[in-house]
């Protein structure tokens, strides 16, 4: 199996010809549009696109503009392939809504997929495991199996005590994709704010990682997005993880967007 990190928290994997994508973002400024003026100078990650047309899946963490970019899913699946994606709760708040609409506009066919309920597409079979959000929001983490391999996506969770059933019950994994920029939010739907970090901070997950047995790890979800107040995440994230993961039993393998592994 191919691993291609797209930047952020986008991942295509390729596996006896076919493409499946994760949490793909096209337009990073779509993210904090609901901001205005306030995000004009937002600092955005740099992206890649995925193979066009081609995934016969495409899979969602949760309902947010940086992991549910309608645009980017529709550009990459293939005629008719579904989107997969957390059961929804009656909690929703800005972020939520946004992504929402732009799915419903784009007219993707989606599917809600429980913790630990699988489904499969093409050559992969995907499973949704325990994440934890960091704003609250339903989300989970993807384990995709092909071609004997197993590939994990954590999305942006917290750092949360399912590690040691999800390693248990769904490993081993060949490559876990972690994000490590530990960023602190502040928005107007959740005050008074919380001074803790929203998603894994680079030494939690370097810990997660060999929580989990992980054989391979690739950061993700950093550089890029710096808003102060409203999202403020560790500049030196992915230079702080590679040396919590020294000395640890796995490998360590940071990819510039739209890399392979």
């Amino acid at each position: 199996m191919n691993v291609r990190w797209l930047g952020w928290a986008g991942v295509e994997l390729e596996a006896e010809g076919a493409t499946l994508v994760i949490d793909p973002l096209a337009d990073p400024a779509g993210t904090f549009a609901a901001l205005g003026d306030a995000a004009r100078d937002v600092e955005l990650p740099a992206v890649e696109a995925g193979a066009a047309g081609r995934a016969v899946a495409g899979l969602v963490t949760h309902l947010h503009r940086d992991h549910a970019d309608a645009g980017a899913l529709a550009a990459a699946l293939a005629p008719g392939a579904t989107v997969h994606q957390p059961v929804a709760t009656e909690t929703t708040n800005l972020a939520i809504a946004q992504a929402e609409h732009e799915l419903t506009a784009a007219a993707l066919p989606r599917r809600e997929i429980a913790v630990w309920d699988t489904v499969t597409a093409g050559p992969f079979t995907c499973t949704a495991l325990p994440a934890v959000d960091g704003l609250g929001d339903p989300q989970v983490a993807w384990l995709v199996e092909a071609g004997g391999r197993r590939v994990l996506h954590l999305g942006d969770t917290l750092f949360h005590g399912a590690w040691w059933q999800m390693a248990r019950r769904a490993g081993p994994f060949d490559v876990v994709l972690a994000p490590v920029n530990g960023a602190v939010v502040d928005f107007a739907h959740q005050q008074p704010a919380s001074p803790l970090p929203a998603t894994l901070e680079p030494e939690q997950a370097a810990l997660a990682a060999e929580l989990l047995g992980a054989a391979t790890v690739v950061p993700m979800h950093y550089g890029g997005y710096a808003l102060d107040p409203y999202y403020r995440p560790i500049a030196d994230a992915r230079e702080r993880f590679e040396r919590a993961a020294r000395g640890r039993p796995y490998r360590a393998a940071p990819l510039a967007p739209g890399e392979t592994l």
